[in-house]
């Protein structure tokens, strides 16, 4: 029975024998198995909420800590319930309470994979804003260290993060402000542009010195936009930007329009920009209607221009893009889990850990995160207690497959609601394209119908080439084999061996020509 043990830890004379006797619970948990467990998690929340023992409130946080790090990621579904209790304990009058809620919320937070990123945000932020001092900090603390563990999870929900955080920037203590900064760096530094590396300070210093925000814009009118511009580099900078086009004096105005100009012409995922035009929008269209100048008039009216374009269109007009996202919920997911999951008995315990992994799952699909690497970490680990290690693998793949195929019928779906060209459709893929460490194409789709013609457009280093040769190869993913659809690829790539070659033998010497009679290839040459 875990009660003695319990009793033990709240005995215990000092925080050291506290938490030998943490341990000693977990140890006894770890044999008696996660199943069994759930009790002894359950049990202790009397001990977090006994406002008159701190033994009781320093033990339980060092037990869930235990807990935490014996059963690792299994744990996770039961243990991460438990953190607004830990946050609201970073405030505790005893500092041994404080120290303990430090140890028991990173023992527990190191176990998520880094795509539950999207599931520990709402209790961090309800931690940050309704919290007492102490609790701020500590949510704060946990936030970074996610910028380091889950970085391009942290990237993608900058638009979520970056409003919370940045009012705790003007927080009455000191200590909240000076973490604030220090998280929102941390923040910042994940997005990962390298044409604003060099402005991050001074992107941070704007939200805590506004005075400075216009030498920022200054600083950023001068720079030179090369990278392509995506969701986390918006979200850092629409702030700004939005003050920028608040301010009286028409020179910082211009600047800012020019960013706005600028940046948005490196846009090339309209979903991207979409969510920005209600923010940006109403600063520029004053900017037209009562702008010092002409000259600043036109360059606001430039900028919306492009904005509305990379933006898909006016918003609320008839012509404008309507980003179709599909996305799954958890509860959809968990039937097929369930489905698929003929192993798992009907009972309290399995379907908390079925309605955990099938979230996950949901996360995943509303990423379009199918990488198979992926979905393994998020459902071996969390079934393993009610599943051999072949069932819960097949499962994971079993749904990864499943999900592949829906994406992909839901992209045709999408496809055939924009597809308007006429003609037999001769191509309908999606691909990905990289040369050398370069991903230059990524989940493209590639729409060919018969009696149309088709242009690649882009500068140099885009991939044109690239993709025609892939072509020409066989090697685009998704793409007809010769069988179905002949492609011919005519560049001028001739190598000086062949120079002074006869014409006929030069066309003899391409592996798909040479089993060809002679007399055919000379009567296509001459007809």
């Amino acid at each position: 029975m875990s009660a003695p043990l319990i009793d033990a830890i709240i005995k215990a004379e000092n925080t050291e024998q506290r938490q030998v006797a943490a341990d000693a619970l977990a140890a006894f948990a770890k044999a008696e198995g996660l199943v069994k467990s759930v009790a002894i998690i359950d049990s202790l929340n009397p001990l977090l909420e006994n406002k008159k023992s701190v033994p009781h409130r320093e033990g339980a946080l060092l037990a869930l800590g235990s807990l935490a790090t014996v059963f690792g990621q299994a744990g996770e579904p039961f243990l991460i319930p438990q953190m607004p209790k830990v946050f609201e304990l970073y405030s505790d009058k005893m500092v041994v309470v404080r120290e303990a809620a430090s140890v028991a919320s990173k023992a527990i937070m190191s176990l998520p994979t880094r795509y539950a990123v999207r599931l520990l945000l709402p209790v961090i932020f309800h931690a940050i804003k309704e919290s007492k001092w102490h609790s701020k900090i500590g949510a704060l603390d946990i936030l970074s260290g996610l910028t380091f563990s889950a970085p391009q999870q942290i990237s993608a929900a900058l638009s979520d993060i970056i409003p919370i955080v940045s009012e705790t920037m003007w927080d009455s203590k000191p200590e909240v402000r000076d973490q604030a900064t220090k998280t929102i760096t941390d923040c910042f530094n994940v997005v990962g542009n390298p044409d604003l590396i060099s402005s991050i300070p001074y992107l941070v210093g704007c939200i805590n010195r506004p005075e400075e925000a216009a030498e920022c814009i200054h600083q950023l009118a001068a720079t030179t936009f090369v990278t392509t511009v995506e969701e986390p580099t918006l979200a850092i900078m629409c702030p700004l930007l939005v003050r920028g086009l608040a301010e009286r004096t028409p020179s910082i105005q211009r600047q800012t329009a020019v960013i706005i100009d600028n940046m948005c012409k490196l846009v090339e995922n309209p979903a991207h920009a979409q969510q920005f035009l209600p923010k940006l929008l109403p600063g520029l269209d004053r900017m037209i209607e009562i702008g010092a100048s002409p000259e600043l008039r036109s360059v606001a009216e430039r900028a919306r221009s492009t904005l509305v374009r990379v933006g898909g269109g006016e918003p609320g007009s008839k012509d404008q893009v309507v980003i179709i996202a599909y996305t799954v919920s958890a509860t959809e997911v968990l039937e097929v889990l369930k489905a698929k999951a003929t192993f798992v008995k009907e009972d309290t315990f399995s379907a908390s850990l079925l309605a955990y992994v099938s979230t996950l799952c949901a996360e995943l699909i509303a990423s379009r995160n199918f990488e198979k690497d992926a979905w393994v970490s998020s459902v071996v680990p969390y079934l393993t207690v009610v599943g051999s290690d072949a069932e819960v693998a097949a499962l994971a793949n079993e749904m990864n497959a499943f999900y592949v195929d829906y994406d992909a019928k839901n992209a045709l779906a999408n496809a055939a609601v924009e597809d308007v060209e006429e003609g037999e459709l001769l191509c309908d893929c999606e691909f990905s394209l990289a040369y050398g460490g370069m991903i230059l194409l990524n989940k493209t789709r590639l729409n060919l119908r018969r009696g149309q013609r088709y242009g690649l457009c882009g500068p140099n280093g885009v991939g044109k080439s690239t993709l025609m040769r892939a072509i020409a190869s066989g090697q685009l993913e998704g793409f007809p084999s010769p069988d179905e659809l002949k492609t011919v690829f005519v560049e001028h790539n001739l190598q000086a061996e062949d120079a002074d070659l006869p014409v006929v033998t030069f066309i003899f010497n391409d592996e798909n020509i040479k089993n060809l009679e002679r007399k055919a290839v000379i009567d296509m040459l001459e007809s």
